[in-house]
C-alpha cells in the first residue's frame, strides 16, 4: 500500500548545500519528493526521461532539471549520464549573504528544465564548486559566489523573458503554499501580515492571478501528485487538504480540471 508519497533526504542534516558528481547509480529511481531542499541537475552527457509530476521530460544535453521540494520525480536513464547535482536546503537560503542567490533561486524554480548550448565555462564552475565543497575548511563566500555566477549562466539559457516581481511576500507565499494547502485565503493572508486585498494584488502582479486562483493551482496539482502516486481513498485526499466533505472536494476538482478526481486516478498511469 501507499499511504503517502516517499521523501528523500539526499543530505545530511549538518550541510546546507550539496555540490557534487551526478551519481550513475542513481539512473534509475522510484517516485519521490524532497525534504526542504531545491535540486538542481546538469547533465552534459546521457539520455532517457525524467518524470516530474507524471510528465517525461527527454534528456537531451545539455540541459538543467530544476526539482522543487514539493513536486514528485524520478529517473529513467538508458546510458552513462554525465553531470552535476547541486542540493541547497532552505537553512543555507536564510544564513546566505549575497540575497541576489535567494533572487536567482526563486527564478530557477519558475522552471522545470532549461536548455542549453555547449558552455565550458558552466562545467568548469561547476568543477570549481565541486573542489571547494572538498576543501577542509569550506570558504562559505567561494561557494557563494560560483553559485551565483552558475545560476546567472543558467538563468541566461532560460525562455523566461518577463521580469518576476521578486518581492519577499510573493517569495513567502509560495513557501507557505508548500507548507500548508488550504482553500483559504485570508489564511495566507493572516500569516503574510496584510489583508485579502494586498494578497490579491501582489498575485496579480507577480503572477497575473488572483490569490484564489494560485491556491487552486496548488491544491489541484496536490492531489494529482496523491492521486497517482499514493492507494489514498479520495475522501482521504480531500480530508487530507483540508475538504471537510469529500462531495465538496470531488466538486473542486471538476471545477477546476472538468473531470472527477476517480476518472483522474483512473486515467493515470506511472
Amino acid at each position: 500500500m501507499k499511504e503517502s508519497i516517499a521523501v528523500y533526504t539526499k543530505i545530511p542534516n549538518v550541510t546546507d548545500v550539496k555540490i557534487e558528481p551526478f551519481d550513475v547509480n542513481k539512473r534509475y529511481t522510484k517516485p519521490h519528493r524532497h525534504n526542504k531542499y531545491i535540486e538542481l541537475v546538469y547533465f552534459k552527457a546521457g539520455s532517457g526521461f525524467h518524470y516530474m509530476d507524471s510528465i517525461a521530460y527527454e534528456i537531451k544535453p545539455p540541459v538543467v532539471f530544476v526539482v522543487n521540494n514539493n513536486e514528485v520525480h524520478h529517473w529513467e536513464i538508458d546510458s552513462i549520464p554525465e553531470g552535476f547535482v547541486i542540493i541547497v536546503k532552505e537553512d543555507f537560503l536564510e544564513k546566505i549573504i549575497d540575497k541576489h542567490i535567494n533572487q536567482q533561486l526563486y527564478r530557477l524554480k519558475k522552471e522545470q528544465m532549461i536548455t542549453l548550448q555547449y558552455d565550458e565555462s558552466i562545467d568548469k564552475l561547476f568543477q570549481v564548486l565541486c573542489l571547494e565543497m572538498k576543501q577542509t575548511s569550506i570558504q562559505k563566500e567561494v561557494i557563494e559566489g560560483g553559485l551565483k555566477a552558475l545560476f546567472a549562466k543558467i538563468i541566461g539559457y532560460s525562455n523566461r523573458t518577463e521580469r518576476l516581481d521578486n518581492t519577499d511576500k510573493t517569495i513567502h507565499f509560495e513557501e507557505l503554499l508548500k507548507q500548508e494547502l488550504r482553500n483559504d485565503v485570508s489564511f495566507y493572508a493572516d500569516l503574510l501580515s496584510i489583508n485579502t486585498q494586498q494578497l490579491n494584488a501582489i498575485c496579480k502582479k507577480s503572477f497575473s492571478k488572483t490569490a484564489s486562483q494560485v491556491i487552486s493551482a496548488h491544491i489541484v496539482q496536490e492531489a494529482k501528485r496523491q492521486l497517482v502516486y499514493t492507494d489514498r481513498t479520495i475522501s482521504e485526499i480531500g480530508y487530507s487538504l483540508d475538504f471537510k466533505d469529500v462531495s465538496h472536494f470531488v466538486k473542486y476538482f471538476k471545477r477546476h480540471t472538468e473531470i472527477t478526481p476517480l476518472v483522474f486516478k483512473q486515467a493515470s498511469i506511472i
